[in-house]
C-alpha cells in the first residue's frame, strides 16, 4: 500500500467519525435556531441597515485571508509554488470546507495541490500539518497576548490555572506516544527534518508565521468590521478575543466550515464581551456572509476550474 492510499484511508475513517459528529452539532444548532427565531429576525434585520463602507473594508479582509493563507502555506514548504495557482487553491479550498467537516475539504484540496506541484504525498501532509499547527500556536499566543493587555476581558485567574495544567499533561502525552511507537518516532523525526529545512530558510519561516498572524488578524477584522457596520462600539481587542476564543472553540466540534459551532461560539463570546443578544447575531450573519456563504459558489467553479487543469 503506497503513502497516498494509506493516507487516504485514514482520512475517509476520520471522516465517517466527524460526519457522525457535524449531524449532532448541526441538529442541536437547529434546535437553538428555532428557540430563538425572533433574536435571529432581529438580527438580520440590523444587518441590513449596516453601514456599507464598513461592510467593504470588510469585504477587502476577506479577501485577504485568502492570500494569507496562501502566503502561510508556500511558507511550510521550500519548493516554490506557483503563485496564482496557489491564491486560487485557497479559495477554492475554502470552499470545499464549508462541505466536508473539522477542515478536511481544504485538507484535501491542499493536499492534491501540493502533490501536483510536485511534492510527495508524505510531505505534502507535512506541510498541512505544519500550517495548521502554526496556525493553532499563532491563536494562542495571540490570545494569550491579548488577555494579558486587556485583563477585563476574560478573568485571568479563571485562565491560567487551566493553561498550566492542560499544557503538562498534552506534553506528557505525546511524549509517551512517540516512546512507545516506533513508526510514530521515525515520521515525527522526517517530519521534523521537514520543519528545521523551512525554518533554515529566512523567507520560508516569515511567510509561514508572518502569514498565519495575518490569516488570523484578518479573520478577526471581518468581525471587527462588521461589528463597526451595524454600529455596535465595542473595543477592538475585546473582539479580536471573542473571535479567537470562538474559533479555538469550534476546533473542537469538527462541523463542516465551523457551521454551527462557530457560529454558536462567537455569538457567545461577542455577548460575553458586551454585545447584545441581537447584535451578536447579526455580526456573526455578516462574518458567515462574507467568509462562508458569498464565496461558497464562486469558490466551487474555480475548484472545478482547477480540477479540469489537473491543478488539483
Amino acid at each position: 500500500m503506497t503513502a497516498a492510499e494509506s493516507l487516504s484511508i485514514t482520512m475517509g475513517r476520520r471522516l465517517y467519525v466527524q460526519l457522525g459528529i457535524t449531524l449532532v452539532v448541526l441538529a442541536a444548532v437547529g434546535g437553538m435556531v428555532a428557540a430563538h427565531r425572533a433574536t435571529l429576525a432581529s438580527g438580520t434585520d440590523r444587518l441590513i441597515a449596516a453601514d456599507g463602507e464598513w461592510l467593504v473594508l470588510a469585504c477587502l479582509a476577506a479577501v485577504g485571508t485568502w492570500v494569507c493563507a496562501a502566503v502561510a502555506q508556500q511558507g511550510a514548504v521550500v519548493e516554490p509554488l506557483p503563485k496564482g495557482r496557489l491564491v486560487a487553491a485557497q479559495f477554492a479550498a475554502g470552499a470545499a470546507n464549508h462541505l466536508l467537516p473539522a477542515g478536511a475539504g481544504a485538507a484535501v484540496v491542499n493536499l492534491r495541490f501540493l502533490t501536483r506541484c510536485g511534492l510527495s504525498a508524505r510531505r505534502s501532509a507535512t506541510a498541512l500539518a505544519v500550517k495548521a499547527a502554526v496556525g493553532g500556536i499563532v491563536r494562542c499566543v495571540l490570545g494569550v497576548v491579548l488577555l494579558a493587555a486587556s485583563p477585563g476581558t476574560v478573568p485571568l485567574a479563571v485562565r491560567v490555572p487551566q493553561v498550566l495544567v492542560l499544557l503538562p499533561v498534552a506534553a506528557g502525552a505525546v511524549a509517551l506516544a512517540v516512546a512507545v511507537s516506533g513508526r510514530l518516532r521515525r515520521g515525527l523525526g522526517r517530519a521534523f527534518a521537514d520543519v528545521r529545512d523551512v525554518h533554515r530558510c529566512r523567507g520560508r519561516a516569515c511567510a509561514l508565521w508572518g502569514g498565519s498572524v495575518a490569516f488570523a488578524l484578518l479573520h478577526a477584522g471581518v468581525v471587527l468590521a462588521v461589528v463597526h457596520a451595524i454600529g455596535l462600539g465595542l473595543p477592538a481587542s475585546r473582539v479580536v478575543v471573542a473571535y479567537l476564543v470562538a474559533s479555538g472553540a469550534a476546533a473542537l466540534l469538527p462541523t463542516p466550515g465551523g457551521l454551527g459551532s462557530l457560529d454558536a461560539a462567537l455569538a457567545l463570546a461577542l455577548t460575553a464581551v458586551g454585545a447584545p443578544g441581537p447584535a451578536a447575531v447579526s455580526a456573526v450573519l455578516g462574518y458567515r456572509l462574507l467568509t462562508g456563504w458569498l464565496p461558497m459558489v464562486p469558490g466551487l467553479l474555480v475548484l472545478a476550474l482547477l480540477a479540469r487543469r489537473s491543478a488539483v
